[in-house]
């Protein structure tokens, strides 16, 4: 008789992750990936298709929450510097690694584009579950935060868009469509939080509800060769003043977070992880020591220079936090693999230097740069 162990390892994972994540201050995100590591490699458990799916949809519903917690009058009154802040993080890293991946790797121009795309962004999903975890969100130094990883994101969307993606009517079918699913979450969506109706029914029609609109995103972009992570975050960023509009609107935003941490995004975080092989990265470990090092560098220097500039804190916190890749970069590594662009090698290479910025300046933003003495958390 046949029994698939991998969904009691991944709850085995999560759990575990969580007590440790308790115990030792460290972000459970962090620890769901290098547990899908050491799984996937000692273990030699490969995603299954169905956690593909669960994990592409919490990457895009951690994107959506993230979306839904900017702060809009912040944003724009902070504008110059989240968008500096932002085109620093995407541009510098984008043409550093390109020319390494072209003139020193020997990569071809495409593989080399698809590599200077994936390693360009920074990770939405680990930087917004950070700030959830350490509630900084609802600071001003996470809002700028948040709103400087869009901008990073912004480039990193419109280089894959441009360099790669083949228009057509499909796509045009997935562009209408984000555009009009947007629209009427901004228009209506305060129509089904505030519902009396729904309050307090264990149906969740309010969840049911934001799943539907993302899984329509998820639906037109694989039709059209689009990426749903963009309009998802644009979704949350329109519908972010619907949940602070009542108490009910509140309590939905409450739930979808308990939804989406209890499950669904650790199985994003943890299928990250699997999908790392270390065998592979070992064959040409010189290759992945010099991306690591190009891409880290690049990120951190172009950003530091931003924040010395135009913040008044945690200019190294910020840095550091805007130094990760994982959500958007994976997205753009199995484009390119499916595509043909890169191979397994090249793939592995890049997911492993996205899995290790994500861990590697987010555990010393944590331990040594929190600037929680920086900021008074009850006057923001």
């Amino acid at each position: 008789m046949y029994a698939d162990i991998s969904p009691l390892i991944l709850g085995f994972i999560i759990l575990f992750a969580s007590l440790i994540s308790l115990r030792f201050g460290i972000s459970v995100a962090i620890l769901e990936i290098i547990f899908g590591v050491i799984v996937g490699n000692i273990f030699n458990i490969s995603p299954e298709g169905w956690m593909i799916y669960i994990s592409s949809f919490g990457g895009i519903f951690l994107t959506f929450l993230a979306g839904a917690e900017t702060d809009i009058k912040l944003m724009r009154s902070k504008f110059k510097e989240s968008f500096l802040i932002g085109l620093a993080s995407f541009l510098i890293p984008f043409i550093t690694v390109f020319l390494f991946s072209y003139y020193l790797a020997n990569w071809s121009l495409l593989a080399s584009l698809i590599a200077g795309v994936t390693l360009s962004e920074t990770a939405v999903a680990v930087v917004y579950f950070v700030l959830i975890e350490t509630d900084l969100a609802n600071t001003e130094i996470g809002k700028t935060i948040m709103a400087a990883t869009f901008m990073t994101n912004m480039g990193t969307a419109i280089a894959l868009s441009v360099l790669f993606v083949n228009f057509n009517l499909y796509t045009l079918i997935f562009l209408i469509v984000s555009f009009l699913v947007i629209l009427f979450g901004y228009k209506y969506s305060r129509l089904i939080f505030d519902n009396v109706r729904f309050k307090n029914k264990v149906i969740e029609p309010e969840i049911k509800y934001v799943f539907l609109l993302l899984l329509v995103f998820m639906f037109f972009a694989q039709l059209g060769g689009g990426q749903a992570i963009l309009p998802a975050f644009i979704l949350g960023i329109f519908m972010s003043q619907h949940f602070v509009e009542s108490k009910e609107s509140i309590e939905v935003k409450k739930r979808l977070k308990t939804v989406a941490f209890a499950f669904i995004t650790p199985i994003f975080f943890i299928v990250g992880g699997l999908k790392v092989s270390l065998a592979l990265i070992a064959m040409v470990l010189p290759s992945f020591i010099g991306l690591l090092v190009v891409r880290q560098l690049s990120k951190l220097t172009g950003v530091y220079l931003v924040t010395r500039k135009y913040l008044d804190t945690a200019q190294t916190y910020t840095t550091l936090l805007m130094s990760t890749g994982l959500t958007f970069g994976l997205i753009a590594s199995v484009f390119g693999l499916n595509a043909g662009y890169i191979d397994q090698i090249q793939y592995s290479l890049l997911t492993g230097v996205l899995i290790t910025s994500a861990v590697i300046p987010t555990l010393i933003a944590q331990k040594w740069f929190f600037p929680f003495h920086q900021e008074d958390m009850l006057d923001q």
